[in-house]
């Protein structure tokens, strides 16, 4: 888990006097002056207000859009996501207290007086301090409730060897080492911007130098002799690469080549291009006591994702949620395609 970074000032106060994902179900100090902002939802008995809502709206679009207004269909679906995180979380928080978990205490502290000393000197938050503090400390153990509750739920026993095995046998994909392929590289290398007649060029030299190799010319030769890409030095040898670390053109080429075969001149980025298949190892099943360790951590991995996602689905089914959608942007068909389902 990543460690928390401070919040910025500004986020600070406007947390702190804007009520901080503070939700308005929780009740005020006797003698505080409450503040009516319209209802965002109802989850259970816990009220979120429009206020809570924006400002956890203007925080996720800050994050995401950091350099340039979004289009309008991408605020739309970021509308809804944070309207699910928000009531997510507070179904959440119900569930923590349900289970009497306690916040933990000394970590707050700790993030407190860290706090404390970065701001101690900033005239608005010795202004502010007491509102921030109040509203920081109510942050700060909402979150401690959400990580135990999250860290309790994820912890699943491991596997036993039938399920190892089960899995092992349902996902041989998730254990197959990929095709590998040895390959050799010539490059000509002709500058992108250079006019047709250069390219034309490099393609006719690399034709020859084809031609000298399909008549037994030494390629590894050729290669330090001719090429400018970085292997050269060794000879043009690329060692095993697998699909996905060759750019479409070439791994085009390279599957219609049998082992020893050399490719014709193929226009790169970089110039004109020439390939060797020296080798080529079929995709290969490791074996299940090979597997093992990664079995393992897959299985878990999967299993503590379900049972999160379960426990959120039983919450969301078990508890009244009423969520005012009035103020949402109308999702365009390409974003409502990938829009957060409710």
């Amino acid at each position: 888990m990543k460690p928390k970074q401070h919040l910025p000032l500004l986020a600070l106060l406007a947390g702190a006097l804007f009520g901080m994902g503070a939700f308005a179900g929780d009740a005020p100090p006797p003698g505080a002056a409450v503040s009516v902002s319209p209802v965002f939802a109802k989850v259970g008995s816990i009220v979120i207000t429009q206020q809570d809502y924006d400002i956890a709206l203007d925080g996720a679009a800050r994050r995401k859009f950091y350099h340039g207004k979004p289009p309008e269909g991408a605020i739309a679906v970021l509308q809804r996501e944070v309207g699910v995180t928000l009531v997510t979380n507070a179904l959440l928080l119900r569930e923590a207290r349900r289970r009497a978990l306690k916040p933990d205490d000394a970590a707050i502290q700790k993030t407190l007086e860290q706090y404390e000393q970065r701001y101690r000197n900033n005239e608005q938050y010795k202004q502010n301090r007491a509102q921030l503090v109040q509203s920081l400390t109510k942050r700060l153990q909402e979150e401690s409730l959400l990580s135990q509750l999250e860290k309790l739920v994820r912890n699943v026993p491991p596997p036993d060897e039938k399920q190892m095995r089960d899995y092992y046998a349902a996902h041989p994909d998730k254990f197959t080492e990929p095709e590998q392929l040895r390959l050799s590289y010539i490059l000509l290398k002709v500058d992108p911007s250079s006019p047709t007649a250069a390219w034309e060029k490099a393609r006719e030299e690399a034709q020859a130098l084809v031609k000298r190799l399909r008549d037994g010319a030494d390629f590894a030769a050729l290669a330090r002799a001719k090429s400018g890409d970085i292997s050269a030095e060794q000879g043009g040898d690329l060692g095993y690469m697998h699909r996905g670390m060759m750019s479409d053109t070439v791994q085009g080429t390279v599957d219609k080549l049998k082992p020893g075969a050399i490719s014709d001149p193929i226009r790169v980025l970089e110039g004109v291009g020439i390939v060797r298949l020296s080798e080529r190892k079929l995709p290969q099943l490791n074996s299940f006591e090979a597997a093992k360790v990664r079995i393992r951590e897959l299985w878990l991995r999967e299993q503590s994702e379900r049972a999160w996602k379960s426990l959120i689905a039983r919450l969301r089914k078990e508890t009244p949620v009423h969520v005012d959608e009035s103020r949402y942007l109308p999702l365009t068909t390409d974003a409502g395609e990938h829009a957060v389902k409710k």
